[in-house]
């Protein structure tokens, strides 16, 4: 039997290897505003599908951080990076993290755009429900993307959002993805790590704030670091694509070390 291979897309031949890691609502065209303008000379980006999303639509195995963070040392192994970064939206932040925690030694930096941190994310009761029945429900999916951006984006971006989220997640995975980065707490287990690690957030999200990655990503990280985007939410990649390739090539581009 062969192993799983995350089903992936290469951007770039650049030194410096990073992984793209999407978020609860995507797949790797999440990244798609963004991919265009990437540093293609200094950076080779691979944008994944997490299991139960995009072409690992269909996949079997655990929908959860750990097996996420296995797959992706799996597929640096096969493609050759001993050393590389990762950057990871929101429950992709929280992956970066988990394989931080799983391979330290093997990341140069890791970049968290909205990231979930890693002791996960408690809910009031109402809001938890919101977020369980957006597995079947449209209207809880757009409800959450609308909140998350701060209620200013266009109706048909909204509308674009939940049906490309629909159509790219299995319903299953999607609401056991959710029990794994809100529930989980790992933060003992990386807490200390001398990576470098930035912490992106929106100041139009109301969720994932700096306040919040002040106290959590900041007090774990000694080396860690946070930029608030002013025109964005939660989803920098499509509402401010260039800043936020700027903010994480800027970061990226400063270790020097040989891939």
């Amino acid at each position: 039997m062969t192993s799983f291979v995350l089903p992936h897309d290469v951007q770039g031949d650049g030194a410096h290897k990073v992984f793209a890691v999407h978020g609860w609502f995507g797949d790797r065209g999440a990244y798609s505003a963004v991919v265009p303008d990437l540093d293609r000379a200094a950076f080779t980006y691979a944008l994944v599908d997490l299991r139960g999303y995009g072409a690992a639509k269909d996949a079997p195995g655990a929908f959860d951080t750990g097996q996420a963070a296995a797959d992706l040392l799996e597929l640096a192994d096969r493609l050759g990076w001993e050393r590389f970064s990762v950057v990871g939206h929101s429950m992709g932040g929280a992956v970066a993290q988990r394989l931080l925690a799983l391979a330290p030694e093997r990341l140069r930096r890791i970049v968290g755009v909205s990231p979930v941190p890693a002791s996960g994310l408690t809910m009031p009761a109402e809001q938890w429900e919101l977020f369980t029945a957006a597995a079947h429900k449209p209207e809880n999916r757009r409800a959450i993307i609308d909140f998350t951006t701060g209620g200013r984006r266009p109706a048909a971006w909204l509308d674009r959002m939940v049906a490309r989220s629909l159509a790219h997640s299995d319903p299953k995975a999607f609401r056991a993805w959710l029990d794994s980065w809100a529930g989980e707490d790992f933060h003992e287990e990386i807490k200390g790590s001398a990576v470098p690690a930035l912490a992106i957030a929106g100041a139009l999200d109301p969720a994932l704030t700096a306040d919040l990655l002040r106290d959590t990503w900041l007090r774990w990280y000694p080396h860690g670091s946070l930029l608030e985007l002013p025109c964005a939410g939660h989803y920098a990649m499509d509402e401010t694509p260039l800043d936020l390739i700027r903010a994480v090539e800027d970061f990226l581009r400063a270790d020097g070390a040989e891939a």
